[in-house]
């Protein structure tokens, strides 16, 4: 099944919003789950049309969970969907969430788009994503909003957090005091942008190490 095709025959399922150019990014970094016993959380629920494409996309083997703060969305579960309602701005309640479902092969966020919603449920549940598992934070143009809390070069924004994080994950080659190894260096193999999407490769790892084979021939 493409995503981009259940999308748009989605006209009799649950309502849910999508910017077209999202597919492609999805495809490539969630393909390789497809039919596996992969655990999703997504922040932000409203209608729940996404859940459902989930469920359909990744087959019977996989366990959805969302979170949203209006109770309507437990509507929404059934034997393969669970719903949380709470902010995700909330240490406390995320803590909760963690303590009952431990950790996550992805996590989506497609919550309120405030700079701190993003930043704190990134910094809260990134140590929860299993090794070889993905996070994904999307609709990052708002981080150019100054109604979301955003605006360009502003530094609480989680495109500013990003940028920090690209330094992070060199952090093994850093030779200033200012930079150095972290959590983060040795749990991400990958940042990869997109317009209005960042997606995170968890995967522990060692220092890189290069190799020389062959003759020199100069």
């Amino acid at each position: 099944m493409k995503l981009l095709e259940y999308f748009e025959s989605n006209q009799d399922r649950n309502a849910m919003t999508k910017w077209l150019h999202y597919f492609e990014i999805y495809e490539k970094h969630f393909n390789k789950f497809i039919g596996k016993n992969v655990k999703i959380l997504e922040i932000g629920v409203w209608q729940g049309g996404s859940l459902k494409m989930w469920k359909e996309y990744f087959g019977k083997n996989a366990q959805i969970i969302g979170v949203d703060i209006n109770s309507k969305c437990k509507q929404i579960e059934d034997e393969q969907i669970k719903i949380y309602i709470g902010d995700q701005a909330n240490i406390e309640f995320l803590n909760k969430l963690i303590d009952e479902e431990k950790n996550f092969d992805i996590i989506i966020d497609d919550g309120g788009h405030l700079m701190n919603q993003q930043i704190t449920s990134f910094k809260t549940l990134y140590p929860f994503v299993n090794n070889g598992g993905i996070y994904l934070c999307e609709d990052l143009h708002t981080n150019y909003w100054t109604h979301y809390g955003g605006g360009y070069k502003s530094k609480n924004t989680f495109i500013e957090l990003t940028k920090n994080l690209i330094d992070e994950l060199h952090a093994f080659f850093s030779q200033s005091d200012d930079l150095v190894i972290t959590d983060f260096t040795k749990s991400t193999t990958g940042i990869h942008i997109y317009d209005s999407v960042v997606v995170f490769d968890k995967q522990y790892r060692n220092k890189p190490e290069q190799e020389k084979i062959g003759k020199e021939i100069w």
